[in-house]
């Protein structure tokens, strides 16, 4: 395997982190979904700003928890809508609830979702907006969210890459309905591999724990509903009750306490990739590539390299320098660039469509991200882009 010299992310797993969990290790028997998976959603909801969170074993698992929850809420209600420039768990989600996926093109200046498009979209049918707040960016503008909210347009946030993003002073992840978040190893903080699930509301929040424990009316922590439903049931043993179709997609104990560590940090993690993220565009060169990010309220995930003209020649001398600096990239950015023309979605969409998202297509041939991370050098950020000053048009 090949060492890079800038990676993609390097270690975050401190010892602080690998003390913390000896010292748990050491004082208990019980590694399964406990007490400390109850103290890490208590915590993390504060840090947020929600009332209710679900600890669950990956990004992935919240956004199929979500969309199954969301089945159940609107049963008369057959249309997603959602950027084809996301992870492929958003989509795949979708189909697994049995909705329709209806696309739509990104803005460079965010990465999100096209507004104007959205509004084309919305119909009788529209169950949910699945937005995805792309690589720290707030995709959402507070006029559109107020045109959301005035329509009753239930909203579900893709927070993944973007832990602690804001839009008017407000996390990103409380603007909506419900919303996700991941915990993956490369993403802002870690729980080595987690996902979370976020709302205030206590309907949803009561499906959403019950769906990631099997549907067991146990697992929900809505004591009405408990009894009601056991003196409703009777000839089923209380504990046995699978009052919704279910997963099992619970986290462990070991996974909160490594959560519980890394979240009080976390705001310095942010701060510290915002600066970075500053530092490079303020260097990188303006007539080449595309700077003109909305950066106000971001969260940085990666660093983007996105040509402002479609340029095959060029692209590939930017490919150069970065294997010449052995610098690790992902062509495509978010997920490879446009979904639409993966393999899985082949029988679903048509040449003609996934042609017709301009943006998402430019991004899917023209652009790439490389890594950014808390102690990443701000020396090799300015030679990056004086490298990168070098290249003949």
């Amino acid at each position: 395997m090949k060492k890079f010299h800038w990676q993609l992310m390097t270690n975050n797993i401190l010892q602080e982190d690998k003390n913390a969990l000896l010292k748990f290790i050491k004082t208990t028997n019980k590694f399964t979904s406990g007490i400390k998976v109850k103290e890490f959603e208590k915590k993390w909801s504060k840090w947020l700003g929600v009332k209710y969170s679900t600890f669950v074993n990956s990004g992935s698992s919240a956004n199929l928890i979500t969309l199954h929850m969301l089945k159940e809420l609107k049963k008369n209600k057959s249309e997603v809508i959602l950027p084809a420039f996301t992870w492929n768990s958003d989509i795949v989600s979708v189909l697994n609830a049995g909705f329709k996926p209806i696309f739509v093109d990104i803005k460079l200046k965010n990465l999100a979702l096209d507004e104007e498009q959205v509004k084309s979209k919305i119909n009788k049918n529209t169950a949910a907006i699945f937005l995805t707040h792309a690589m720290g960016f707030p995709g959402i503008s507070s006029n559109f969210l107020k045109f959301i909210k005035k329509r009753k347009i239930f909203l579900i946030e893709d927070v993944c890459e973007s832990h602690g993003a804001e839009l008017n002073n407000k996390k990103l992840g409380t603007l909506g309905d419900i919303s996700n978040f991941s915990f993956y190893y490369a993403h802002h903080m870690t729980t080595i591999e987690g996902g979370m699930v976020c709302t205030n509301s206590k309907q949803i929040d009561t499906i959403v724990k019950m769906k990631r424990g099997h549907g067991l009316l146990r697992e929900s922590q809505n004591e009405v509903l408990k009894n009601k439903t056991k003196k409703k049931l009777k000839d089923l043993n209380a504990d046995f009750i699978f009052l919704t179709q279910g997963f099992n997609l619970r986290n462990n104990e070991l996974s909160a306490v490594i959560g519980i560590q890394q979240l009080k940090r976390l705001n310095k993690i942010i701060k510290a990739r915002n600066i970075n993220h500053r530092l490079f565009i303020k260097h990188l060169r303006k007539d080449i590539f595309f700077t003109d990010f909305d950066l106000k309220g971001s969260s940085n995930y990666a660093f983007q390299l996105i040509l402002k003209k479609r340029n095959k020649e060029l692209f590939n001398k930017v490919l150069s320098v970065l294997k010449k600096n052995s610098i690790e990239y992902r062509v495509g950015s978010v997920g490879g660039g446009n979904q639409l023309r993966q393999p899985y979605l082949k029988s679903y969409i048509s040449k003609k469509k996934f042609k017709s998202l301009k943006n998402t297509e430019h991004m899917h041939f023209y652009g790439l991200y490389i890594g950014n991370y808390p102690h990443l050098e701000h020396k090799k950020i300015i030679n990056l882009c004086k490298a990168l000053d070098k290249i003949n048009l």
